[in-house]
């Protein structure tokens, strides 16, 4: 089950990091559900996710 959770949290941390990436260079593609398309806004919502699903991932790898 932790298997299951780690690779979860590690497929979620890529995603964010491949969308952070894709909003540094046209921020509208995945901002369009918020009202101002920036690209410290993309780094502030698709980074912090990115650093939390990695860092979830690291947690459940030392535990499983």
């Amino acid at each position: 089950m932790l298997e299951v959770l780690h690779l979860l949290s590690f497929g979620l941390g890529l995603g964010s990091g491949f969308l952070l990436m894709l909003g540094l260079i046209r921020p509208v593609l995945v901002l369009w559900f918020l009202d101002r398309f920036n690209r410290l806004k993309v780094i502030q919502v698709y980074g912090i996710a990115m650093l939390l699903f990695f860092g979830l991932s690291l947690v459940l790898q030392f535990l499983g």
